[in-house]
C-alpha cells in the first residue's frame, strides 16, 4: 500500500495530537513535522511530499516549483497570503485554507476592542492601578447608539459582527464590491463606496483579506477624509492598513484612534511609536484564537489533505478554485466527515 506523506513546514502548538488524531484513521498517510523558515529549509522538507500543511513558511513560487509530489497545501487560518496560488495552479496543486473557524472569535475580539474604545476601559483601568481614581480621565466617551459603524469588506466576520453590534443602536455601513446589495440588505447594511465609509464612519473596522490588491489599501488618501475623532479596529491582516500613514494621521490628530490586532511586521518592534501612543490599544494577533477554534482549525486544516489523497476529491475548502480548469478530482462530498471531527 502506497504511502502519502505529509510534511507540516511549521506550527506553533505545543504538539500535533489533533492532525495525528484525523490521519490515525488512515495507515496510508505518514505525518512528517518539521519547523521550516526559509524557503530552502522547505524545499529541502517538502521536495517529494504528497501533501502540506502550512502556517508561516514561505511557499513561494520558487518552492512550489520544486515540489515534485505535492497534490494538495492546506493553510493553517484564513488567510493564504504564504502561498503562491497562481504557481500552485499551474502545478496542479490544491490549496485549501479554513475560512470558517473563527468566525465568532475573531467577530468577539472586534466588539470587544470597539467597546475597549469607545468607553476608555484600557484608560480607566491604567490610571486606577495607578493609584487615582476620577472619570474624568475618560473624556470624552461618545454614546454608541445612533454612531455609524463602518465595515471594509462584508464576509462572514464582518457580517457576524453586525449581527453582534445592532442591539447596541449602532448604524452598520460596509464597502465590499463583491457583495450583492441584496445581501447587505438583508442584514440592515448599506454598501457605500471606501471613500464615503471614512467620509461618513465614526468607528472603521477593517476586514478585508491581505491580497495583492487589498495591501495598503486603508492609508493617508482615506485618513484625510476621516472624521477627527474617528477610531480605526483591525483583525484582518496588518498590511491591509498602511502602517506609516496610520501613525502620521494617529500622531497629527487626524483621526481619534485604533485598535490593533494586527500590524504590518508581527511581533511589534520595541521601539514601534504605537507602543508610546495613548489613544492606541494593541494585542498580539490573538482575535482568532479559542480553544475550540484551534482545534477546529488544525483537524480541518488535516481533512484537506485526507479529502485529496484519500477521497480523490477537491478539498471542502478550495482556495485556488481556478484549479479545477487543470485537474479533474470528484466534487467534495465531506459533509459527514466532518460533522464528525468538530
Amino acid at each position: 500500500m502506497k504511502k502519502y506523506k505529509v510534511v507540516v513546514t511549521d506550527w506553533e502548538y505545543q504538539d500535533l495530537h489533533y492532525e495525528e488524531q484525523v490521519f490515525h484513521k488512515h495507515d496510508q498517510i505518514e505525518l512528517i513535522p518539521a519547523q521550516c523558515r526559509t524557503e530552502e529549509e522547505v524545499i529541502e522538507a517538502c521536495r517529494d511530499a504528497d501533501a502540506i500543511i502550512n502556517q508561516y513558511a514561505p511557499l513561494s513560487r520558487r518552492v512550489i516549483e520544486a515540489l515534485e509530489n505535492c497534490k494538495v497545501i492546506t493553510r493553517y487560518g484564513v488567510g493564504v497570503n504564504t502561498i503562491d496560488l497562481a504557481a500552485a495552479t499551474e502545478k496542479q496543486i490544491c490549496v485549501a485554507n479554513v475560512p470558517d473557524y473563527c468566525k465568532d472569535e475573531v467577530a468577539d475580539h472586534a466588539l470587544a476592542l470597539l467597546l475597549s474604545w469607545t468607553r476608555k476601559v484600557v484608560v480607566a483601568n491604567q490610571f486606577v492601578k495607578s493609584g487615582a481614581w476620577d472619570f474624568k480621565v475618560t473624556r470624552p466617551i461618545y454614546r454608541l447608539r445612533g454612531r455609524i459603524l463602518g465595515l471594509v469588506g462584508f464576509g462572514m466576520i464582518p457580517q457576524s459582527l453586525n449581527d453582534k453590534v445592532k442591539p447596541l443602536g449602532l448604524e452598520v455601513i460596509a464597502f465590499d464590491p463583491f457583495v450583492p446589495k441584496e445581501v447587505a440588505e438583508a442584514k440592515g447594511v448599506t454598501l457605500v463606496t471606501l471613500e464615503e465609509l471614512f467620509e461618513n464612519a465614526d468607528i472603521i473596522s477593517v476586514h478585508a483579506p491581505l491580497t495583492p490588491e487589498t495591501k495598503g489599501m486603508i492609508g493617508k488618501e482615506q485618513f484625510v477624509r476621516a472624521k477627527k475623532d474617528a477610531i480605526l479596529i483591525n483583525t484582518s491582516r496588518g498590511p491591509v492598513v498602511d502602517e506609516q500613514a496610520l501613525v502620521e494621521a494617529l500622531a497629527s490628530g487626524q483621526i481619534g484612534g485604533a485598535a490593533l490586532d494586527v500590524l504590518e511586521h508581527e511581533p511589534i518592534r520595541p521601539d514601534h511609536p504605537l507602543l508610546k501612543m495613548e489613544n492606541v490599544i494593541l494585542t498580539p494577533h490573538v482575535a482568532w484564537y479559542s480553544e475550540e477554534a484551534e482545534v477546529e482549525m488544525r483537524t480541518k486544516a488535516a481533512m484537506g489533505v485526507v479529502d485529496v489523497l484519500i477521497y480523490g476529491e477537491y478539498p471542502k475548502y478550495l482556495a485556488n478554485k481556478q484549479v479545477k480548469e487543470v485537474l479533474s478530482l470528484k466534487e467534495s462530498r465531506p459533509e459527514q466527515r466532518y460533522a464528525a471531527l468538530v
